[in-house]
């Protein structure tokens, strides 16, 4: 059997299989395999969370015509041909050659659909009569609407709405209108309201060589071709969203002429980004080179552009098709990990947070001063308010993670009035976490929901059976999982580190104080000394959750670990109940509640390998770097366009599993799965920046499977540098500097956090005051 590591495997990996998608800023086109809308789950045109379009399906006397190539052009376009034996030609007997040819593909009527997304979709519906005889037939689009939120295609509906439908003539041609209202009476918790909704889409018919009817649910032509002649017509699907119409991106023939705002600002950040190339082949460098390029572009393709600061300040969504909205942990995450290639997404970001962050005690929301958004959603049940995610802010690891973020911004750019503006929103979320300590009586940062409508499990991992004890069965909160101390032991250090170059001197000592003693306090509270490796979390009582699960890789990442324990957590990380081979389980495979396919009792999570990565690389394990970095960059190599899916099963890799499996509901492209591959190529260069001093340290220990890489229009603050990265013939790497444009300084010197790392003298000055007595 061929390995499934072998360089020309044909195994090819696609979550969510029953669909395809198309997708640009707040719209998804979610279609089934065949191209079609067919009332399916999770199918249909959604913009902001509406499902617009619940059926859209072309017919061929009414046939739906055979898919023979369907893919996305970009993540906005798809193109799909589709054919079917022409209408009234004598199909002949059939073919006895060893082809076997079959008479559709000898006698074709070809249909070709080109689609682009953007505030609704611009479809081009080209026939051509492949044949040498005159036909006539009749073509039909079925079309339906719903108005159904996301969650409401796959359960019972909650909003009540009407529903009203108009076929009419235009000045351009016909359309059909969609036109829906609803309203919803609220109280909950002390929020009372209504909440109304007004929602459109029109289908718009132009340029056809025939006349349209719509009858019974169909817009019918009547088609006559002659030998190889054509047919042209354009559909527009243009929604309105609160009696807003949103216009078109895209025209007629957008594959020839498609040059709108948002392609504009597209590629001003693929233009800037990072670029990576290697001229290695045989190991896994093409690899690596497609999975990163490829994660740039789907960066890029998440972008949700109406909450664009400026061209150069922007927020991605979580993840397609689910997560097309603003979520407070991946969008930082995300952030965070794409620091390599741009700093956009970072001032974007860092902005959108502070403006939605919590201005008042909302218990249905989790709303308090300070705390900072989970999620905000725009579909129908939110914005009618059946649930509170329209705002919510049920994650502690928002407020706690945003001030790291804003030190990441600084560690980049080196740019006081930059990053400014973001101290007070990350000094009011830390207060914000420091308040759930005292709300707790705890020494430990922990969390347990207001709300009735509130997620339980508020940390890293938010699935409600996340957190278990050893014998399976669920931890209820209040938690203090192990994860969140490390984020807020990361959280002061660094921002005292910020705080001081800013002048702040005695909130910048308060800071590095509170760390060290919470450093202190976790690893006496924390460590197992029998297990060598940190408890999950603590329970309510206090008592240690002694799981095995892959949340003390967050805390090697954080730098919380007592240098003296790093060795050990690191290996116990990648022994074989966590490593699957693939990458690190979120839960042991000998832990009673262990399920590869479950959501965090088993899977593997791309976004956790990019952060262990660069906690392994801090702590100076580079065999333990390269080890993880491999798995998921193999495992890349099986999913189509090597994109890391949102997770995947944590299946042993084996003869008998030579691929993992899918969890059913995966999102892809998902953001962090994107950028999580940056940190892995962070941690195997050792890259760490410091702009504030003009500088970037570096430490590449690359490995056999990537000899050589080169990175250009690396950006440190003001400065830009391209790198070549190489493997000699000793085993030992190095680097050369090709270009470099204004002031930074290169150094070869490991990250300031690992074991064997040696300060240089510049580097000390800008840091010493942080040291106590200072």
């Amino acid at each position: 059997m061929l390995r499934a590591d072998a360089p020309f495997s044909l195994i090819r990996l696609r979550p969510r299989d029953d669909a395809i998608y198309a997708s640009q800023s707040r719209t998804v086109l979610a279609a089934e395999r065949d191209g079609f809308i067919c009332d399916g789950q999770d199918h249909g045109l959604f913009v902001h969370q509406t499902r617009l379009l619940s059926r859209y399906r072309w017919l061929i006397d009414g046939q739906p015509p055979q898919p023979v190539a369907l893919s996305n052009v970009e993540q906005h376009s798809w193109l799909g041909y589709y054919i079917t034996l022409a209408p009234g030609i004598d199909p002949g007997s059939p073919d006895k050659g060893s082809g076997g040819m079959s008479p559709v593909s000898q006698q074709t009527l070809e249909l070709r659909l080109s689609r682009f997304v953007g505030n609704g979709f611009h479809e081009d519906v080209d026939l051509t009569n492949f044949t040498q005889k005159s036909i006539q037939f009749r073509l039909e689009l079925e079309a339906e609407a719903d108005f159904a939120d996301l969650v409401e295609t796959k359960q019972d509906r909650q909003q009540q709405g009407t529903l009203d439908r108009s076929w009419q003539q235009t000045d351009e041609g016909h359309e059909l209108v969609f036109d829906y209202a609803a309203e919803h009476h609220f109280d909950v918790q002390g929020n009372e309201g209504t909440a109304r909704i007004q929602r459109a889409l029109a289908l718009r018919i132009k340029n056809p060589g025939a006349v349209p009817e719509f009858i019974e649910g169909k817009i019918r032509f009547e088609v006559a071709l002659g030998p190889l002649e054509t047919w042209h017509a354009c559909i527009e699907a243009v929604p309105t969203i609160e009696d807003e119409p949103l216009p078109l991106l895209s025209g007629c023939r957008s594959f020839e002429t498609s040059d709108t705002e948002f392609d504009r600002k597209r590629q001003i950040f693929l233009g800037e980004a990072t670029r990576f190339s290697t001229a290695e082949s045989g190991t896994l460098a093409p690899t690596v080179l497609a999975t990163v390029d490829q994660a740039v572009r789907d960066l890029a393709a998440l972008r949700l552009c109406d909450l664009d600061k400026d061209e150069r300040a922007w927020v991605p969504a979580a993840g397609l098709p689910i997560y097309i909205a603003m979520f407070g942990r991946d969008t930082l995450t995300a952030a965070w990990q794409a620091g390599l290639i741009s700093p956009d997404p970072l001032r974007g970001t860092l902005a959108e947070l502070a403006q939605r962050q919590g201005s008042e005690r909302n218990d249905w929301r989790d709303e308090m001063p300070g705390r900072m958004l989970h999620e905000a959603h725009t579909g129908p049940l939110a914005a009618l308010r059946y649930n509170p995610r329209s705002g919510s802010y049920s994650s502690i690891t928002t407020s706690g993670f945003y001030p790291v973020v804003v030190a990441e911004l600084w560690h980049w750019t080196g740019d006081k009035e930059l990053v400014r503006p973001f101290l007070q929103p990350a000094l009011d979320a830390l207060r914000a976490v420091e308040r759930d300590c005292e709300r707790f009586d705890s020494p430990f940062h922990t969390y347990k929901t207001r709300s009735e409508q509130g997620v339980r499990n508020q940390a890293w991992k938010d699935s409600d059976d996340a957190i278990v004890y050893e014998d399976g069965s669920e931890v209820h909160p209040p938690i203090a999982t192990c994860e969140e101390q490390g984020f807020v032991y990361l959280a002061r250090l660094n921002l005292a580190e910020v705080l001081w170059w800013l002048d702040e001197k005695d909130e910048s000592k308060r800071l590095y104080r509170e760390a060290g003693e919470l450093k202190k306090r976790f690893n006496d509270s924390f460590w197992m000394e029998d297990r060598g490796f940190y408890a999950m979390g603590l329970d309510g009582a206090g008592r240690q959750i002694r799981s095995i699960g892959s949340n003390p890789g967050h805390c090697l990442a954080t730098g919380i670990v007592e240098h003296d324990l790093a060795q050990r957590t690191a290996d116990r990380l990648v022994a074989p109940d966590l490593f699957s081979g693939w990458g690190i389980r979120t839960l042991s495979a000998e832990h009673p509640a262990y399920n590869p396919y479950s959501y965090h009792r088993g899977s593997v999570w791309p976004v956790e390998q990019g952060t262990f990565a660069l906690g392994f690389m801090r702590y100076g394990l580079h065999d333990h770097v390269e080890k993880i970095c491999r798995a998921q960059f193999e495992a890349a190599a099986l999913f189509q366009h090597h994109r890391l899916p949102e997770l995947f099963s944590g299946h042993v890799r084996d003869a008998v599993h030579p691929f993992p499996a899918f969890y059913p509901q995966a999102n892809s492209p998902q953001a962090w799965s994107a950028t999580c591959t940056f940190s892995m190529l962070q941690a195997l260069l050792g890259i760490y920046p410091y702009a504030p001093l003009r500088m970037l340290l570096l430490d590449p220990h690359l490995p056999e499977w990537l000899p050589e890489i080169t990175l250009s229009n690396l950006r440190v603050g003001d400065a830009a540098a391209t790198i070549r990265f190489y493997r000699k013939s000793s085993g030992a790497s190095s680097y050369e500097v090709l270009d470099k444009r204004g002031s930074l300084h290169v150094l070869r010197q490991p990250s300031p956090w690992s074991l064997t790392a040696t300060l240089p003298e510049r580097l000390i000055d800008g840091l010493a005051s942080l040291l106590p007595g200072k």
